[in-house]
């Protein structure tokens, strides 16, 4: 899967990848990030890789130092305990991990958070509010770490943009694409789009496109790109046995990073806010992690529009119905092992592309 879709990050006109850690195992000390690092280099050269750190009982003040002076550690990622994938050795209280966040402020890391609580049905807690009553750890980790870099990661509420609006210049938010363009109606019952968190309501969308629109600094793009082999999205009863079936789960994730730059002109041309692209995908996430486009060797991305008003489409711009990896194109349809990765909006044509 790896070597399908690190260099997806290039092709979909992305330079440089902020990493997460939620792998199995989890990469959650130095050297693991650092050994992730080489590998995904060497997949891919030209992107620049920022690796992050898995929130868990074994991370230390010493080891968030030691990440720090690797130089290629950037933040710690932190997933509630069982919200999310690979999220079983997740947070279950913050307060434990104060002397972390401590040295991460002294340090200058980022913390990234999965911004949900776990479902409870006797507190009514379930998927569609457990955004909006995880924004009071927010609040609370701000107050006590006000030079801590946070940020409230791929939000999907009208609540969740309120309450960053609310916190200081140290506190900002990613919207990822799929976002900005799904309401609940179009992951229930499809499991393609379905997702953590998932997508909510068509006025929690409104907010999310109206933050972006406005052009506010601290709201950028996150993909939360993720490549469930398509075996994940949709078990199959033929292939893995009923029981297997009954008893497992969609995997949540969509996968943008292939397509990732055209999709997000798409969406924000489809909404009015083509004039606020480069701030959303690049200039604003770049500022607030502290990356120097000099320093980093960025170069610039020209689009050009495809499709509908434009001289035709190119095979460019129609997103294809499956990543499979190369090796794997021979194995039937269906296949347990086939490696393949079915991309957000499959099938569809974008108005826009990289040019050459």
């Amino acid at each position: 899967m790896c070597s399908l879709i690190a260099p997806h990050v290039q092709q979909g006109g992305i330079q440089t990848a902020y990493v997460m850690p939620n792998l199995v195992p989890p990469i959650s000390n130095t050297d693991q990030a650092v050994e992730y690092h080489a590998s995904l280099s060497k997949l891919a050269p030209t992107t620049k890789f920022l690796m992050s750190l898995y929130l868990s009982p074994t991370l230390t003040p010493d080891e968030i130092r030691k990440a720090k002076a690797s130089g290629v550690v950037w933040g710690v990622k932190s997933y509630p305990r069982g919200v999310t994938t690979n999220s079983a050795s997740g947070v279950e209280s913050y307060d434990v991990y104060y002397p972390v966040f401590q040295a991460m402020e002294e340090a200058g890391l980022v913390l990234n958070l999965h911004g949900e609580v776990p479902s409870d049905t006797d507190k009514g807690i379930c998927v569609l509010n457990a955004e909006a009553l995880f924004l009071e750890h927010l609040h609370k980790l701000h107050a006590a770490f006000p030079k801590l870099r946070i940020i409230l990661e791929h939000a999907t509420t009208r609540a969740a943009v309120k309450a960053v609006k609310e916190c200081g210049d140290t506190v900002g938010c990613t919207i990822t694409p799929h976002h900005l363009q799904l309401t609940v109606d179009d992951w229930a019952g499809k499991p393609l789009n379905f997702c953590k968190p998932v997508a909510k309501y068509p006025d929690d969308r409104a907010a999310l496109r109206a933050i972006i629109k406005e052009g506010h600094p601290r709201f950028f793009l996150g993909s939360d790109s993720a490549p469930h082999p398509l075996a994940s999205k949709l078990p199959s009863a033929a292939t893995h046995g009923l029981e297997t079936v009954t008893s497992c789960g969609c995997a949540a994730g969509v996968y943008t990073s292939a397509i990732l730059l055209p999709l997000c002109t798409h969406l924000l041309e489809s909404f009015g806010a083509l004039d606020k692209l480069e701030g959303y995908v690049s200039t604003f996430g770049r500022t607030f992690y502290r990356l120097s486009e000099a320093q980093e060797g960025i170069s610039s991305v020209t689009l050009r529009r495809v499709g509908a008003g434009s001289e035709g489409t190119t095979e460019a711009a129609r997103v294809p119905f499956a990543y499979i990896h190369p090796e794997h194109e021979a194995m039937p349809e269906g296949a347990k092992d086939r490696i393949q990765v079915v991309p957000f909006m499959a099938g569809a044509t974008l108005n826009w592309e990289i040019a050459p």
